[in-house]
């Protein structure tokens, strides 16, 4: 009880109101007792009193004790303060809730803090600012709200045709990220005919088991035989389930028990197993067109219900050239620019609560009159945030670009890569590499291919090919990025000019397939080729009547085949003898 009377007579509270409120509230609690002195009513017995009045118990250093803001509010004037009133009265608002009156204030600390000089704390406008991210409450509420999916959302396709009669089926929905999967998902089950007739569960992969899978699924059965409520059973990242977990979906899927949603940003094909594949329909979503995203950003900056002045509590102008850098940028990604837009928006507003405490000389001292602050809020509210392009960019900091080094974008690049070196287009070349590189691709693999590439699609039309990759692995691995993009474009360069032949190629794959092909045993290799090191072999015949060239240029009798391949041609090339004629 001794440390709680000592922290309440810092606080500024007289001796005798300190014993008081801890007598009242049990002496265990600062917090308590100091609740106690704020909510009594004032009191002044003898109004025409003439004596100097004892220190009001508020004293504005009470915000150092605790973690939370003070809003005050007028209250009618008494004639003279007395021992237990205060001149404002006290609203507290905290840090977990800044409109719940009735929120739990953060503990006290133990030790008394060093007095910090912290910019006022506005709650610009009306004080009912959301920490909900703008990207989760700009949500589609219905398939009519969703953009940039017309191929899978249009008047004659599955799913309309599905909501309008009530027959959601299973679905797997693969796109990447902000394109629109759980939105669409969600916006399924509120667009249906019969809204009543389904419920909507969502689960992460990256945080569910097989257990959470099983209490949703015995949920859903519970419910559709009580209210004959079918469950959409929607599975964020279902991709990260291993084919355990995923086999747990395909009797439940099977009998009705659940209707199946996924979402994925990796090729089902690899990454799903295919019974489950089986059991639903994969419905491919594009990234969003920069229209189609700056369509979302002006949905965002005029809803006044959820949209960008619900972040930062004042109006929000943001200027057209910044809406079209951030929707050019974001690479179809509709959560990075709202994200970006909100983070803008909060920059503009802190950059006018600054401009006008400034103008308006709004000091920083702690035990200010308060009135005068709250005044300077209202005063500040009616202004409102412009967001510039700058803005934009110092919230997106660099282009969003989609690609993951070990996923679906990985292998559509090097794949772009290769396809321009093969068709000897060299500006598209050197872009898709750019691409690889700037969104962090390791070049020592893209030099691996080039290797590749040099055999396979140039060959022996430009043998010095080979040579120029190897060259250009070796000079990646020894200076590395970014000094080595050059010498990747270079090779790129140099690969894509030269001539191509992939007749190699098709002969090492025609070889191959007559060995994997050949009935029974590969025929052993003919006498006359085989080595004959010592006496026994040669008096089995190994190497009898072989022909050696150096000593007969002219002989062309010898063949090298087996016996039931001779004649047999692999490679498409012009020998020796017919480039010499």
């Amino acid at each position: 009880m001794e440390m709680e009377m000592e922290q309440l007579l810092s606080m500024g509270f007289s001796s005798e109101l300190a014993a008081q409120a801890l007598a009242a509230t049990g002496g265990k609690s600062t917090l308590k007792a100091t609740e106690w002195i704020l909510s009594q009513k004032p009191s002044n017995p003898n109004p025409n009193s003439n004596s100097n009045p004892s220190p009001p118990p508020f004293q504005p250093k009470l915000d150092r004790f605790f973690h939370l803001h003070t809003k005050l509010s007028p209250s009618p004037s008494s004639p003279e303060p007395s021992a237990t009133a205060t001149a404002p009265s006290i609203r507290t608002v905290y840090q977990n809730d800044p409109d719940d009156d009735t929120s739990t204030p953060s503990p006290l600390h133990n030790k008394r803090q060093k007095l910090q000089h912290p910019k006022p704390i506005f709650q610009l406008g009306k004080t009912d600012q959301t920490h909900e991210p703008l990207s989760e409450r700009m949500r589609p509420r219905t398939i009519f709200e969703v953009v940039g999916q017309d191929h899978i959302l249009g008047n004659n396709s599955l799913l309309r045709s599905a909501i309008d009669r009530n027959r959601i089926p299973s679905i797997i929905f693969w796109g990447p990220p902000g394109s629109g999967k759980t939105s669409i998902a969600k916006s399924i089950v509120n667009s249906a005919q019969e809204r009543s007739l389904y419920r909507f569960v969502s689960l992460s992969a990256v945080t569910s088991g097989v257990k959470d899978v099983r209490d949703a699924v015995e949920e859903a059965r519970k419910i559709r035989v009580k209210n004959n409520k079918r469950t959409v059973l929607f599975v964020d990242e279902v991709h990260r389930f291993n084919k355990s977990q995923q086999d747990s979906f395909l009797p439940v899927i099977e009998d009705g028990s659940i209707v199946f949603m996924g979402a994925t940003t990796e090729n089902p094909s690899f990454h799903l197993i295919t019974p489950l594949l089986s059991r639903c329909r994969v419905l491919t979503l594009n990234p969003l067109k920069p229209h189609h995203v700056e369509t979302l950003l002006k949905r965002a900056v005029s809803d006044r219900e959820k949209g960008l002045s619900q972040s930062v509590g004042m109006t929000v102008d943001v200027k057209d050239d910044a809406l079209e850098f951030l929707s050019m940028n974001c690479d179809g990604d509709a959560r990075v620019a709202l994200i970006a837009l909100e983070i803008s928006a909060t920059t503009a507003a802190a950059r006018v609560a600054d401009n006008q405490l400034k103008q308006k000389g709004v000091g920083l001292e702690l035990d200010r009159d308060f009135e005068s602050v709250a005044s300077e809020e209202n005063k500040i509210s009616s202004y409102a945030a412009v967001v510039a392009v700058d803005d934009v960019k110092e919230a997106l900091q660099c282009k969003h670009l989609a690609y993951d080094r070990a996923g679906d974008e990985h292998y559509n690049l090097i794949s772009a890569l290769h396809k321009s070196m093969r068709g000897s287009d060299a500006d598209a070349a050197i872009y898709w590499l750019a691409r690889m590189l700037e969104g962090g691709e390791e070049p020592l693999y893209i030099a691996r291919r080039l290797i590749r590439f040099a055999s396979e699609d140039v060959g022996l039309a430009d043998p010095l090919a080979l040579n120029q990759a190897v060259s250009c692995y070796h000079a990646c691995h020894f200076i590395g990025m970014p000094e080595c993009n050059v010498i990747l474009a270079q090779c790129v360069a140099y690969l894509a000019l030269a001539p191509k032949s992939i007749a190699v190629y098709r002969a090492i794959g025609a070889a191959q397939k007559v060995v994997l092909e050949s009935i029974g045993q590969n025929e052993g290799v003919p006498l006359h080729l085989r080595n004959a090191p010592t006496k026994l072999m040669k008096e089995l015949g190994y190497g009898k009547d072989y022909i050696y060239p150096p000593d007969n240029p002219s002989s062309s009798i010898q063949s090298y085949l087996p016996p039931s391949l001779l004649g047999y041609k692999f490679l498409d090339w012009p020998s020796r003898n017919s480039t010499q004629q």
